[in-house]
């Protein structure tokens, strides 16, 4: 079992993960801009959707169903393409 972490040895490693990706200093900017925001936003998740630019307004689960109907179409157009290539 020489590939066993303990719990905070996956912790470290994550944090490690998280500050040499940029996270921790991506987090910490949004955090300071809505700490100094002197409005304070009456959604803060939407503003630090907004602020990591994340685009407003978009329906997700419209977007999925849309992706899951296009890539049954492709499936079919790739069905159609290689029945009409055997005819051939």
């Amino acid at each position: 079992m020489s590939n066993y972490q303990t719990p905070e040895s996956k912790k470290q490693e994550f944090r490690k993960y998280l500050e040499k990706s940029g996270v921790i200093d991506a987090l910490t900017k949004v955090l300071v801009g809505l700490y100094e925001e002197p409005d304070r936003p009456a959604n803060a998740v939407d503003y630090i959707k907004r602020y990591m630019g994340a685009p407003a307004g978009v329906d997700v689960e419209a977007l999925r169903a849309e992706l899951d109907q296009l890539k049954a179409d492709k499936a079919q157009l790739q069905e159609t393409i290689a029945q009409l290539n055997q005819k051939v």
